[in-house]
């Protein structure tokens, strides 16, 4: 039952996507393709590179915008937290999406007064990403970046958000 929730949901998202146009103003054909104003953006993100938890991202007048992550959990005496920031730069910007390369870095920590049981806490992600809205001001994004964790493997892993704009 919860693969067919799942997949429905999936299902909705997609449907409702592919007709959304962003908010922000485009620009004409054959003029200057960055936006004209900064865009503030809130919500969550979940990522192996640049952290887990609420986000802050701006967009830039242009082709360039940052995004801070962080968040914190306690149960018991064990604390898990992680924090981030990604760095992206817009390729293409259509009338629904936006595609941009990107690279993040971040920090793990889970674990109680003894230390961090974490092997690897410390991680940097470069790769290419995705963002859709899906209704007014609400966008999904997703990337594929290669980490590079601080004990010396590699893994492309996916990163995902959900953002409000304030345009």
């Amino acid at each position: 039952m919860n693969r067919l929730r799942f997949a429905a949901t999936v299902l909705l998202v997609v449907l409702y996507a592919i007709p959304a146009r962003p908010q922000a103003v485009l620009p004409e054909r054959g003029r200057e393709g960055g936006l004209r104003e900064n865009v503030y953006g809130l919500g969550l993100a979940v990522g192996a590179a640049s952290g887990i938890g609420l986000s802050f991202r701006q967009h830039f007048p242009g082709y360039v915008s940052y995004q801070l992550i962080g968040g914190i959990i306690k149960v018991d005496n064990q604390t898990s937290y992680a924090f981030g920031a990604e760095l992206q730069y817009d390729f293409i910007r259509g009338a629904g999406v936006r595609f941009f390369a990107a690279g993040g870095v971040g920090y793990y920590y889970s674990g109680d007064r003894k230390g961090n049981e974490i092997d690897a806490p410390g991680r940097v992600g470069v790769g290419i990403g995705a963002e859709v809205p899906i209704q007014g001001g609400f966008h999904i994004s997703g990337e594929l970046l290669f980490t590079f964790f601080s004990d010396g493997n590699v893994l492309p892993l996916p990163q995902v958000g959900m953002h409000y704009y304030f345009y």
